[in-house]
C-alpha cells in the first residue's frame, strides 16, 4: 500500500509529510518506469478504506480521524452501512470507517523488477553479490569488498542494506546505524468475482480487537493479506500461528475470504529504527551515506528517498522534507560536511 495517511501514528507528522511528498510523486514515477522498461508496475489509484470491527476499535479510529482532521488531511468518516455499500463483502459487524481517497497501491515485486531493468538500461553496472565489508581509509568510507573478494571503490557509498544495514562489517562503531529486523508474515490469495462484482475494489485496512490488518486487491486478481509484527531477529520462518492470526482476523473482516484459494505464504523483514522513521543522508563516517530504516514504508518512500539522496550526493544538501531523518538524530552529532565528488556515487546494497 501507498498509504501515508492511513499509516499515520501520533507523533509522526514529519514522516507523514515525507510520505505525502513521495505519494504525490508516485503516478509520474510509475509512468516513467513503465515507459523506460515496458513493464506494468501494478500502480492503482484506488484509495483506502480503514474500518473498525467493534466499539473499542471504532473509538480508536474516531480518535485517529480527529487527529487527521487537525492536520488538514483528506479523510472521510463513514458509517458501517456506508462502508459496506463501498465494499459489500465486508462483515455486517463493521462499525464504521475512514475513506482516504489519496492512499493507493503498487505491486512491490513488479516495482523491484522494473527498477533493476531501468538501471540496466541506463548503463548502471550491477554486482549481484552481497557486500561483505565496508572499506575505510584515513577515516573515510572508500567503498566495499563483496563476497567474492572484489573491491568496489567510490567517492561516496550509500548504505541501503535494509534490515542488515546495522550489521555490515567494517562500519566504525560511531557510524553504526540503529536498524533492526521486524518480521512480518503475509498471505497471497486469488480473488474470485461474486455476482459479477469484484471481491474487493480498494485497499482495506482494519482494526480487529486492537490489532492491525490490511488487504490489498491487485488488478491481476491477487489478494495480499498482512501483516504480523514480530520482534524475532532475522528469523523468516512462516509459522502456523502467524497464518492462523491473519486468516482469523481477515475472516472476521471479510467472511468470504476463507473460500479463496491460498497461493502463497511468506515472511519478510522490515528495517526498523527506534522511532520507526528512515535514516537518510550523511552518517558520522565521511563518505558513508544512509538510505535505510524505512520500516513499514519502504515502497511508499522509494521516489522521495531517491530524490533526496540524488540531491545530497550532487549538492551536499538534503531537501527540507528529508532533513529531519538524518542518522544524527540518534547520535546527538552534527552531520559532517561533505564536498560532492566529481563522479557519481556507487550505491551499495
Amino acid at each position: 500500500m501507498l498509504a501515508p495517511v492511513t499509516e499515520l501514528q501520533y507523533g509522526e507528522e514529519a514522516l507523514l509529510r515525507l510520505g505525502i511528498a513521495s505519494n504525490q510523486r508516485y503516478a509520474a514515477f510509475a509512468a516513467e518506469l513503465a515507459e523506460a522498461t515496458g513493464l506494468d508496475l501494478g500502480y492503482r489509484a484506488c484509495g483506502t478504506l480503514a474500518v473498525a470491527l467493534d466499539a473499542d476499535d471504532r473509538a480508536e479510529l474516531r480518535e485517529l480521524h480527529a487527529f487527521q482532521q487537525r492536520l488538514g488531511l483528506d479523510a472521510q468518516w463513514l458509517t458501517g452501512r456506508e462502508c459496506r455499500r463501498l465494499e459489500p463483502m465486508l462483515a455486517p459487524s463493521v462499525r464504521g470507517g475512514l475513506l482516504v481517497s489519496g492512499d493507493h497501491q503498487v505491486d512491490g515485486r513488479r516495482l523491484g523488477t522494473a527498477l533493476v531493468a531501468a538501471c540496466a538500461a541506463a548503463g548502471v553496472e550491477l554486482y549481484r553479490s552481497r557486500a561483505a565489508e565496508l572499506t575505510v581509509r584515513a577515516g573515510r568510507a572508500t567503498g566495499v569488498r563483496v563476497e567474492d573478494g572484489t573491491l568496489l571503490t567510490a567517492g561516496q557509498t550509500v548504505l541501503a542494506a535494509g534490515s542488515w544495514s546495522g550489521e555490515l562489517p567494517g562500519v566504525p562503531e560511531q557510524a553504526r546505524l540503529p536498524v533492526r529486523p521486524v518480521k512480518g508474515q503475509i498471505l497471497r490469495l486469488r480473488m474470485e468475482s461474486h455476482f459479477g462484482e469484484p471481491f474487493l475494489s480498494r485497499n482495506v485496512r482494519a482494526l480487529v480487537r486492537g490489532g492491525h490488518l490490511y488487504l490489498v486487491p491487485r488488478a491481476n486478481g491477487e489478494l495480499v493479506v498482512g501483516a504480523t509484527t514480530e520482534e524475532q531477529g532475522f528469523d523468516t520462518t512462516v509459522t502456523a500461528g502467524g497464518v492462523w492470526e491473519l486468516l482469523r482476523d481477515a475472516h472476521e473482516l471479510v467472511p468470504g475470504i476463507t473460500e479463496l484459494p491460498l497461493l502463497e505464504s511468506g515472511a519478510g523483514l522490515r528495517p526498523g529504527t527506534p522511532d520507526n522513521a528512515p535514516l537518510l543522508g550523511p552518517t558520522a563516517l565521511p563518505g558513508l551515506v544512509a538510505a535505510t530504516g524505512h520500516h513499514r514504508n519502504g515502497v511508499l518512500l522509494t521516489p522521495v528517498t531517491a530524490d533526496a539522496l540524488a540531491e545530497y550526493l550532487t549538492t551536499g544538501e538534503l531537501p527540507s522534507v528529508a532533513a529531519p531523518f538524518t542518522p544524527a538524530r540518534f547520535a546527538g552529532r552534527t552531520p559532517p560536511a561533505e564536498t560532492p565528488p566529481n563522479a557519481l556515487t556507487e550505491a551499495v546494497r
